[in-house]
């Protein structure tokens, strides 16, 4: 199959005409190869605009949304980022060509493996894939300029904000109700000043939940 032609046809059909501008995040998904993060069986899904599975439960999440959430969070060439939900590398390959560090944080261990060698084949050399609760963020390595979510949560954990620097910023796809595992949902951009967060919704988006991240039940008297 022709990756290189449907690579460019990704972006130039379906990221750019999306309000993504930054031409760094273009170039970096134009350079990445998307197929090499795809099992073979699914390989011809690897560009098209949908989230792929690549485990049971756990998936790439669709190109466009993954340039818009990438592009909210403001990535800058000296930004140290944390990824929640790493899965096999293909997100933290991007990040990698857009900042000075990234720490790829995954809760199961044959995926984390798996980012590792993906990784090292394409030169990712400044991705440092971790493994540990996806809950709980990183915090040895904390603070972090950007953290990104690749996948939806019901709710940022308290935990992993507090782990963003001074100007910090994260950006996440909050899913809304509804038992569907992939369900619509809001990108929701929070940003660190001082002691302060801010919290605002940028744009709408639905992509599959990342295990760990349900929403506590409120107390019902």
């Amino acid at each position: 199959m022709d990756f290189a032609g449907q690579r460019r046809n990704m972006v130039e059909s379906q990221i750019r005409p999306n309000r993504v501008t930054d031409e760094r995040i273009l170039d970096a998904m134009g350079a990445i190869p998307r197929e090499a993060f795809v099992p073979k069986a699914r390989r011809a899904l690897a560009y098209a605009d949908e989230a792929v599975e690549i485990a049971p439960g756990r998936y790439l999440m669709e190109p466009m949304l993954a340039a818009r959430l990438i592009e909210a969070a403001t990535i800058q060439p000296t930004d140290a980022v944390l990824l929640v939900g790493a899965a096999n590398g293909y997100l933290a390959a991007l990040l990698a060509r857009l900042a000075s560090a990234v720490v790829a944080l995954e809760s199961d261990s044959a995926l984390a493996g798996e980012a590792g060698r993906r990784l090292g084949q394409i030169g990712a050399d400044t991705v440092a894939v971790v493994e540990g609760p996806l809950g709980l963020g990183y915090p040895r390595q904390a603070p972090y300029d950007a953290i990104v979510f690749d996948g939806a949560v019901e709710e940022i954990p308290q935990a992993i904000v507090s782990q963003l620097a001074d100007g910090g910023r994260l950006a996440a796809i909050v899913a809304g109700g509804g038992p569907a595992l992939h369900r619509a949902g809001k990108a929701v951009l929070v940003t660190r000043v001082g002691e302060a967060f801010a919290r605002r919704e940028v744009f709408d988006g639905g992509t599959p939940l990342l295990p760990g991240f349900v929403r506590k039940p409120a107390f019902v008297f």
